[in-house]
């Protein structure tokens, strides 16, 4: 019979606390009449198209075009397409309502929907041409059924602004990231929690300052980082928590008189509820500052396991090493195995830390309400590169912030499952640094006491 995950002989410890693991989230599922594809989201690197000029969806008494400086200096179609997933959600649910509500007939609705489930194929299968002259994803996905539908398209934006739609995409988009986040840190853990069960009563040199200071069994060690990875899935939780509301309805910044039903929209994405200021609603992204705080204490961790890795791997050391799977080598030096891996999940936790900065700097004494460099959050978010394109990492996916920060927690499950740890080489570290001198001494004081 196989012991318990936490069995009494995992720990020597009396006073460790046996780990009570958060459960894995579960990705809500929108109460909407048809099906909706909660499937990944990023997207492969569309053509951008600089298309013939267009009557904008705002441009009713503008008499002249914006010139094209203008159109690419203010566009956000190259990074917030990633929402189209999000943002096709936001309008089946707002298309359903205004059914409901009288605003708009059942034959709008139903060709509404039958577009957007068009357009959401399109986009998924590479056939979808993203046209930077209108300007974001909800211009392009709204002009797109406009030509499919026609007039029942028109009507999709009634008691709607793009202001509040992008606040209820990038809240949906955030709410799938943390899932998907929070559920790879519980696969780190379990990782961790396996190779820590694997390795029961080895005790490793315990350091201080970097020097030798006294033994601790590996378990230890190791759970350390359990413990550490649970509250960082907590701290993403309350983030979700927190974030988990709905804007809809919040229109331009002072609602709209038009008779919606703000509650089923919300109940219909998987919100708790509808936001009860809105201004508020269209005007903060406290949401986002949370979310990239959060995973940026994650990111400190994870670069600590990166490094203590590193710090065993190297000769001096010794204690671990890692797989030909998940090392590189020297262009000059044959004898070379390098840990690059592990140094970059240390180097690209950075970016995460840094993005959090940037974010801070970005929002700080913007008035209220709506301003056009919140547009910024979403590239701070969304892309690596100042450039604004899709970037490569280094195994060779695509990735968003977050994608990239799960890809870290992925590599660092390959890593744990592939170096191997050297006990033979942790043993001969013990007898050196005089590891038993406190205990030594704890017990000489004893001994002094019981002689008194």
């Amino acid at each position: 019979m196989e012991s318990s995950l936490f069995s009494d002989t995992l720990f020597s410890f009396p006073s460790f606390s046996k780990p009570q693991l958060l459960p894995i989230p579960t990705p809500s599922s929108p109460n909407l009449p048809i099906s909706v594809n909660r499937r990944s989201f990023s997207i492969t690197a569309a053509a951008l198209k600089m298309d013939s000029k267009e009557v904008k969806l705002w441009g009713g008494r503008f008499e002249d075009s914006v010139t094209d400086a203008v159109e690419k200096f203010t566009e956000s179609i190259s990074f917030d397409k990633d929402l189209y997933k999000h943002d096709i959600m936001g309008s089946r649910a707002h298309a359903c309502m205004l059914a409901r509500q009288g605003l708009i007939t059942e034959d709008d609705r139903t060709s509404i929907l039958k577009g957007l489930d068009e357009i959401e194929g399109q986009i998924e299968r590479g056939e979808f041409v993203w046209r930077t002259d209108r300007e974001d994803v909800h211009m392009n996905i709204e002009a797109a059924l406009t030509d499919l539908v026609g007039e029942p398209a028109k009507k999709l934006h009634t008691a709607r602004s793009r202001n509040d739609q992008v606040c209820t995409d990038f809240r949906l988009w955030c709410r799938d990231a943390i899932d998907n986040i929070v559920l790879r840190v519980k696969q780190l853990q379990a990782a961790l929690l396996k190779l820590a069960m694997k390795n029961e009563g080895v005790i490793v040199p315990g350091y201080t300052h970097l020097q030798r200071a006294q033994p601790v069994l590996l378990q230890h060690l190791i759970l350390a980082y359990v413990e550490q990875l649970e509250r960082d899935a907590g701290r993403l939780l309350d983030c979700r928590e927190r974030m988990n509301v709905c804007p809809l309805g919040a229109c331009a910044l002072a609602g709209t008189g038009l008779p919606i039903d703000r509650f089923m929209t919300s109940e219909a994405l998987g919100f708790v509820a509808p936001m009860r200021n809105s201004i508020d609603a269209v005007s903060d992204r406290d949401f986002v500052l949370e979310f990239l705080s959060a995973n940026s204490i994650t990111a400190i961790h994870l670069s600590r396991l990166g490094e203590e890795w590193v710090l065993w791997a190297s000769e001096e050391f010794g204690f671990l090493t890692p797989s030909d799977s998940v090392s590189t080598g020297s262009s000059i030096m044959p004898q070379k195995k390098n840990p690059d891996p592990m140094e970059l999940v240390r180097g690209k936790s950075a970016r995460v830390i840094g993005d959090l900065v940037s974010l801070i700097v970005l929002c700080k004494g913007l008035p209220h309400a709506y301003n056009p460099v919140l547009q910024l959050v979403l590239s701070i978010l969304f892309l690596i590169n100042i450039d604004y394109f899709h970037v490569i990492d280094f195994l060779n996916i695509d990735f968003s912030k977050f994608i990239l920060y799960c890809l870290v927690l992925v590599l660092e499950q390959s890593l744990l499952k592939t170096s191997p740890l050297i006990i033979e080489r942790i043993q001969k570290a013990l007898p050196a640094g005089h590891l038993d001198a406190t205990t030594l001494a704890d017990y000489l004081v004893m001994k002094i006491r019981d002689i008194i």
